[in-house]
């Protein structure tokens, strides 16, 4: 009797002891995880590459994705290890599928997510920083997780600390990224609701208004300048055109580009690139194929000398050119 009883003891102390290792997935991490400086990296790497079309701050009804946590949420189960976590994003960031997605549910809402060329090493890091630390949760999230008969997520890991951003490079990626997310998010609500064609008159109409309430709102001259303009005041100087160049060269090497800036008397210049994706060629990939007939008679319509087609995904298609004074806070 004394034996049975030591037996079970073993036996359910065996149990709790593979119970606890599962379910803190933080003790199934990689042999070599993120050190502070590189979660911090790969968290301003995400708010650049993820954050046009999963922004966490978009509100419910505009949203053109799911958020990074629902993501998360999706891809990750109690005894998910890093590895395993990090690879299900790899798979499907590099090629999206229906079949490869985890989220079926957005998948149908938004469609499969626009395929791009992305650096593979910063896809992990961001993976990696998902896996382990804390996402920000919009307000309306965990309202919709139970609208939608999924129980609560309880979101584990570590919180990142987070410094104060200096320099002019990160000011300036701030304003791009800032400006991009407006565009982006109005942008493909037209494409949602009306198509291609609509979202050129968005282009036609509003572009240029957003743009200038986030010149007023940054205190900074914002310019997107390209070497093939669809509107001729969009016509890259020849400064601007070798810095395209420049990140054309680095695009087609496969490196992940880095701002450039140029320190004037009293001003920076900011200047970054504008890749393609797949949706965008929507209406700047070739016509007859990407760009449907109807499309392109928009674009020929509003912009008759218009030469921003041709492009394929993973192209330089032209520069976020900012300008701002050394004392903008």
């Amino acid at each position: 009797m004394k034996y049975l009883m030591l037996l079970l003891a073993i036996s359910l102390l065996s149990c709790k002891s593979d119970k606890t290792s599962k379910s803190d997935y933080n003790t199934l991490n990689s042999k070599n995880p993120l050190s502070e400086k590189e979660a911090s990296q790969a968290f301003e790497t995400m708010k650049t590459q993820c954050y046009t079309c999963h922004n966490p701050e978009t509100e419910h009804d505009n949203r053109i994705a799911p958020p990074m946590i629902a993501v998360k949420m999706h891809y990750l189960d109690e005894d998910t290890t890093e590895e395993e976590f990090v690879q299900s994003i790899l798979n499907f960031v590099n090629k999206p599928t229906e079949e490869k997605s985890k989220m079926k549910g957005a998948v149908k809402r938004f469609g499969v997510m626009p395929y791009q060329k992305y650096n593979e090493a910063e896809i992990k890091a961001i993976a990696s920083y998902m896996y382990n630390y804390k996402l920000e949760k919009p307000d309306w999230f965990d309202e919709h997780i139970k609208d939608e008969g999924m129980n609560a997520f309880q979101q584990k890991g570590k919180k990142l600390h987070q410094q104060k951003r200096k320099g002019p490079k990160q000011k300036g990626l701030d304003i791009a990224m800032a400006t991009k997310k407006e565009l982006g998010k109005n942008l493909m609500k037209a494409i949602n609701e009306k198509g291609p064609a609509d979202a050129v008159e968005f282009c036609n109409l509003k572009a240029i208004p957003i743009t200038s309430q986030k010149e007023e709102q940054f205190n900074a001259k914002i310019k997107r300048a390209s070497d093939k303009p669809r509107n001729p005041n969009n016509l890259a100087t020849a400064h601007e055109e070798t810095h395209i160049n420049t990140f054309k060269e680095m695009i087609a090497q496969g490196e992940s580009p880095e701002p450039i800036v140029e320190k004037n008397k009293e001003s920076f210049n900011f200047y970054y690139p504008i890749v393609t994706n797949t949706m965008c060629l929507k209406c700047h990939g070739e016509v007859g194929k990407t760009i449907n007939a109807e499309t392109y008679k928009t674009i020929k319509l509003k912009y008759p000398e218009d030469r921003a087609i041709g492009y394929e995904v993973n192209q330089v298609r032209g520069i976020w050119h900012i300008e701002f004074q050394k004392n903008n806070p």
